[in-house]
């Protein structure tokens, strides 16, 4: 029950108010409202940001009503919370713990490629004592794991100019005249 409903059945209430109200309910449009609401949001945003000088994402309210039925798909639709998306870091921020012992986990794959980063992490830590921390094992994952791509990709594309890893790791499939 909304609001104006409670107040229209309440006994309270006189019936001249119950009638401005009925009349001041009929005007009024909730989808209206929220578009109102969010052009009052982007408004704020672009303050925010310092970019009031242009005024941008103003939809008419047709176009808004569009895109009701597919906003919710692509996350927050409120401008103001919304998160500026973040560069991303080309940099490693600590020195890679997996350096000296690349080669020999290299050969480890080489010679049983079906092992996982666990068991080779566990192989490490035993051979290393002392100087792999569990916490780790998810740069080894992920090391792994951007060997195996590359691998794959020199299977797949055997015949083709493929790009081989370099010292930051892999850089992916050189365009060939062929493939459009």
């Amino acid at each position: 029950m909304t609001a104006c409903e409670r107040l229209l059945n309440h006994p309270a209430v006189q019936i001249e108010t119950k009638k401005k109200l009925k009349s001041r309910c009929r005007l009024l449009d909730p989808i209206d409202l929220l578009h109102r609401i969010r052009e009052q949001q982007t408004a704020l945003a672009e303050l925010a940001c310092r970019e009031n000088s242009i005024i941008h994402g103003r939809d008419s309210l047709d176009q808004f009503i569009k895109q009701l039925g597919t906003m919710w798909k692509y996350g927050e639709v409120r401008p103001t919370h919304r998160t500026p998306p973040k560069k991303k870091r080309y940099w490693r921020t600590r020195k890679d713990p997996f350096e000296t012992v690349w080669q020999d986990v290299l050969l480890w794959l080489q010679e049983s490629p079906e092992s996982t980063a666990k068991d080779l992490f566990v192989r490490l830590q035993n051979e290393n004592p002392g100087s792999f921390q569990d916490g780790q094992l998810r740069t080894l994952q992920r090391r792994v794991r951007n060997w195996r791509q590359i691998m794959a990709r020199n299977l797949i594309f055997a015949n083709s100019d493929v790009i081989q890893e370099t010292e930051s790791g892999p850089i992916g499939i050189a365009k060939r005249p062929d493939f459009q």
